[in-house]
């Protein structure tokens, strides 16, 4: 695939199943985009310049480095598998997780060093690879499918390299960490030089900022508007409004950190403010 025409439909993979779908496509509609056609692998919907594909991570990950596809929404460990580490990518803040070394915390090996000479089994063999040798550990990988952890626990290989969320599965199987390899999150990682491309990834930014953020209308004494800026530092100019009727309150609207709106609550019923409403924005640009 080439990129001579910077206005030509972008080829875009989107995940096939799981939470990873479920946030993409969440986030492409909140940015504006249709994907009412998307209905399981292998199904296509083309939107505002793009084709969107539904396929495996790892399918789109490997057609991606071929050069089939212009972007993919995947997670972190599938890029570096796939070595695409040197393409643009926007981290999406969802489905995070940390690969890891892990091996039997009772009868395994207690450090890396200890795993030259064993078997350690991996979802991810390309990266395993690179960082046991970056580790000088000489090691053999295999590739498994399944739960890691369970073949770890009943001593098929020494050690595995797996994500974690919670830690919750290696306790349940009595495995602890060796060592961290990456965290890990959902990504938009793309190919350069398409118009649209630098349009989605606007689109996508300004979505995830605004999940971030309210937009706060409130009732507010009219000589506290200074007193609003002090409890917010970060409030550049608020929108203030005139009251039908009324010289002693204006309307005053302005966006503000979700986790800043809570944390100071009690200070705006403090100064006067009523009527208050926090709406999420679907879109936020600077």
């Amino acid at each position: 695939m080439t990129s001579e025409d910077p206005d030509r439909t972008a080829r875009i993979a989107v995940p096939s199943k799981g939470r990873l779908r479920d946030d993409t496509l969440e986030l492409l509609a909140t940015a504006g985009y249709r994907v009412s056609g998307l209905r399981g692998r292998g199904s296509m919907s083309r939107a505002a310049g793009l084709d969107l594909i539904e396929m495996r991570p790892r399918d789109a990950a490997a057609a991606l480095a071929a050069g089939t596809l212009d972007g993919a929404f995947i997670a972190t460990d599938i890029a570096m598998e796939h070595d695409l580490t040197h393409l643009p990518r926007l981290p999406l803040g969802t489905a995070r997780s940390t690969l890891v070394v892990a091996a039997r915390d009772a009868d395994g090996p207690s450090t890396l060093a200890d795993l030259d000479g064993g078997v350690v089994a991996t979802h991810m063999p390309a990266i395993t690879a690179r960082f046991l040798e970056e580790a000088g550990v000489r090691a053999r990988i295999i590739t498994m499918g399944g739960s890691l952890e369970g073949a770890c626990a009943a001593g098929l290989a020494d050690a595995i390299v797996d994500n974690t969320e919670t830690g919750t599965s290696l306790r349940q199987n009595r495995l602890r960490v060796l060592a961290t390899i990456a965290e890990c999150e959902a990504e938009f990682v793309h190919r350069e030089g398409l118009e649209v491309l630098r349009d989605l990834e606007l689109r996508i930014g300004a979505a995830l900022d605004a999940r971030q953020h309210r937009y706060v209308m409130l009732h507010l004494p009219s000589e506290r508007i200074e007193d609003l800026r002090a409890v917010f530092p970060g409030l550049a100019s608020p929108t203030v409004l005139p009251l039908a009727g009324r010289e002693d309150l204006v309307a005053v609207h302005f966006v503000v950190g979700t986790t800043q709106l809570w944390e100071r609550l009690a200070e705006l019923r403090t100064m006067g403010a009523t009527g208050i409403v926090a709406l999420p924005p679907d879109a936020l640009l600077p």
